[in-house]
């Protein structure tokens, strides 16, 4: 079941004008503490999107090497799982297959917005479910490294990536999930299918689904949330999207 956001900040204030930058700078980041996502609504032409996610952190390329990438359906991908087609995509993490400590936020604009159903992003808080593992679990999945590769897509791309990590990581500023539905490694008895298969019936239920107009942007901790697509057919849907590190 699709729930609505709640963490909704409008650059524009109840006059219309918009709103002063240390004032949304600090109401974004109390939404983001509470919700672990924000989503920015009544977006002016003069809003720079590039100069906001600036003041989060440092940027981190794209598997490309683009800092901004787009998101938009490309020739030849649409046999694969990739985020390049207009499939949908199942709850994943970013950063799961890099070396380095995964991105701490991901923000996502829209240019042009899909006319018709479908084209979502959706997300969950993981925080309820690792505070809802068991001790042995958690344990578990600490200390337990799984190899992990990189998708289809990406594949085709040319880089055929594989890392190593656990699944849940202690980090001085919190906890770091690496989750996949169909990129982590694993056995069939190990506890990695069994949370893959709960926490994908957990997301199916209670995740939050972003509808997107011209200018809206979506930012999320990649930390702390999971997110997924829905599938759409509006060829002409198109994102842009920066990956920034804590």
């Amino acid at each position: 079941m699709a729930h609505s956001p709640i963490s909704i900040l409008s650059q524009l204030d109840f006059n219309g004008q918009p709103l002063q930058e240390d004032l949304l700078q600090r109401t974004f980041q109390q939404l983001m503490d509470e919700h672990g996502y924000v989503v920015l609504c009544n977006v002016t032409e003069e809003f720079e999107p590039v100069r906001f996610c600036r003041g989060l952190g440092e940027f981190v390329p794209n598997y490309t090497g683009a800092v901004v990438g787009d998101v938009r359906p490309e020739p030849g991908m649409d046999d694969v799982y990739h985020a390049g087609n207009t499939r949908p995509l199942t709850p994943h993490s970013e950063g799961y297959d890099f070396a380095i400590t995964p991105p701490r936020y991901i923000a996502l604009w829209c240019v042009t917005p899909a006319s018709g159903p479908g084209g979502e992003t959706t997300l969950m808080d993981t925080r309820p479910l690792v505070e809802g593992l068991s001790d042995q679990e958690r344990q578990h999945f600490l200390t337990t490294d799984y190899q992990w590769k990189t998708t289809e897509g990406v594949q085709r791309l040319g880089l055929d990536l594989h890392t190593r990590h656990p699944i849940l990581e202690d980090h001085p500023k919190g906890t770091i999930v690496r989750f996949s539905c169909n990129n982590l490694i694993r056995d069939d008895e190990d506890l990695a299918a069994e949370l893959q298969t709960r926490w994908h019936k957990t997301f199916e239920r209670d995740h939050v689904a972003v509808e997107y107009r011209e200018r809206d942007m979506l930012v999320w901790d990649n930390w702390r949330l999971l997110h997924a697509r829905n599938a759409f057919s509006d060829r002409s849907r198109h994102l842009r999207r920066i990956q920034i590190a804590d």
